[in-house]
């Protein structure tokens, strides 16, 4: 496979992931991290940093509203319940597995 090839269904499985995190704000941020070590934030914070990486300026918020299909402020309003304590207790037990650019886990 050639590296354009590859890049483009890279994108394409990038969409993806984000347009059903998009349709599933039934799912929380904490639940994803504390399974998978990354959240939308994180998604976020790797579009950003590859954007930088391409001389590109960008803010999170600018991409935080790209991964989550509308001003963040706006998702955490419409979508976002209160974590529970055993979320709580979760997310600080699988710590230091969260994605390196989290920042979760320093």
């Amino acid at each position: 496979m050639d590296d354009q090839t590859r890049t483009e269904l890279e994108a394409a499985a990038f969409r993806g992931l984000v347009g059903h995190l998009q349709k599933r704000t039934d799912v929380q941020n904490i639940d994803i991290m504390n399974l998978a070590g990354f959240c939308r934030n994180c998604l976020s914070k790797w579009y950003r940093g590859a954007a930088e990486e391409k001389g590109l300026e960008m803010t999170y918020d600018e991409a935080r509203e790209i991964v989550y299909g509308m001003p963040y402020d706006d998702w955490k309003d419409q979508h976002q319940a209160l974590a529970s304590d055993d979320q709580k207790r979760q997310f600080e037990e699988t710590r230091t597995l969260h994605a390196n650019i989290s920042g979760h886990n320093k």
